[in-house]
C-alpha cells in the first residue's frame, strides 16, 4: 500500500474508479424521484425528439425523450459490473489453470497449455456474436459477464505458467517438498501467494478490456437490449442519425469509456510497481 500510494497515476486511477462508484450508487434515486427518469421507461412527456441539456435534463434527452444523465449513471452499474466480475473469473481461471500446469508439468501441462492454444487463436467478438445469436432473446448481461470470463483466462494462464515455473525450483519448494508437503499444500501455501499479486495487475488489465468489449457488443448490437448500458447508448445515438447532430448524447459515454477504462490501466500501471520494483525509479508524471 505504501509503494502504491506513492504513484500519483495510481491514486488518480482510484479516484476515477470512486467517482464511477459513487456515479452507480447514484443511479437508483432518479427513477424513485420522478418516473421520467427511469433509464429505459422513463419519458418526459413534453419532449419528443433530442433535445439538448437543461435544468430538468442536465445531460439532455435522446431521441424519444429520456434522460441522458439517468442513463449514463445506470451504465456505470453495468459497466463496473463487467469490468470487474468478468475479469475476476477470468483471473480466477487462468490462475488456477496456471498454477496446476507449472507445477504439474508432464502430460498435464501439454494438455492445458493446446487448450489455451485453441482458445487464444479464436476471434473473441465473432465468436461471442455467434453465442449471441444462439441465445437470442435470453441474452442478459449476466451472460455477456460469464461468457467474456469464461473466453478471457487463457492469456492470463500462460503468465501465470511461466512464473510457476520458474518459482518451483526454488529452495523453499523443494525444502516443503523434503518435509514431506503434498502436491496441492504446496501449491496454495507456497507458490500461489507469489503469483497472486501478478494475477491482481492482470485483474486490473482484463476489467480495461471487459468494458471495452462489453460496450463494443452492446453498440453492434449483441448486448442485452433491457438493460441500460453506454454501448447501448453509442447504439441508439448512432441508428437515430444523431451522432454529429447531438454532440451532447454521444460525447458522455464515449468519455466515461475512455475514463473508466484508463482508471483500470492507471490501476494495473500501479501495481506493476509493486510486483517489479525496478519500475520504481521510471520518472513520475
Amino acid at each position: 500500500m505504501r509503494v502504491f500510494c506513492k504513484n500519483k497515476l495510481g491514486l488518480l486511477g482510484l479516484g476515477i474508479l470512486a467517482l464511477f462508484a459513487a456515479m452507480a450508487g447514484v443511479a437508483p434515486l432518479l427513477p424513485a424521484l420522478d418516473p421520467i427518469y427511469h433509464p429505459i421507461e422513463g419519458m418526459d412527456p413534453r419532449i419528443f425528439t433530442a433535445s439538448p441539456p437543461s435544468w430538468r435534463h442536465p445531460l439532455g434527452t435522446d431521441a424519444w425523450g429520456r434522460d441522458l444523465l439517468s442513463q449514463l449513471l445506470h451504465g456505470a452499474q453495468v459497466a463496473l459490473l463487467v469490468g470487474i466480475v468478468a475479469a475476476a473469473t477470468a483471473v480466477l481461471i487462468g490462475t488456477g489453470v496456471g498454477l496446476v500446469a507449472g507445477y504439474l508439468g508432464g502430460g498435464v501441462d501439454f494438455l492445458l497449455m493446446r487448450l489455451v492454444d485453441v482458445l487464444l487463436i479464436l476471434p473473441l467478438i465473432p465468436l461471442i456474436m455467434l453465442l449471441s445469436a444462439f441465445l437470442g432473446r435470453g441474452m442478459s448481461i449476466w451472460n455477456v459477464v460469464l461468457i467474456i470470463g469464461l473466453l478471457g483466462w487463457p492469456g492470463v494462464a500462460r503468465v501465470i505458467r511461466a512464473q510457476v515455473l520458474t518459482l518451483r525450483a526454488r529452495p523453499f519448494v523443494e525444502a516443503a517438498r523434503a518435509y514431506g508437503a503434498g502436491e496441492l499444500r504446496i501449491i496454495v501455501r507456497h507458490i500461489a501467494p507469489g503469483v497472486l499479486p501478478l494475477s491482481f495487475v492482470y485483474m486490473s488489465f482484463g476489467a480495461n478490456s471487459a468494458v471495452f468489449l462489453e460496450a463494443a457488443l452492446s453498440f453492434i448490437g449483441f448486448g442485452d437490449p433491457r438493460t441500460m448500458s453506454w454501448g447501448m447508448m453509442l447504439q441508439w445515438c448512432f441508428k437515430t442519425g444523431h451522432t454529429f447532430s447531438a454532440p451532447y448524447w454521444i460525447l458522455p459515454p464515449g468519455l466515461a469509456i475512455s475514463a473508466l477504462c484508463l482508471a483500470f490501466y492507471l490501476i494495473g500501471r500501479a501495481m506493476e510497481e509493486i510486483i517489479y520494483p525496478q519500475l520504481r525509479g521510471w520518472p513520475k508524471v
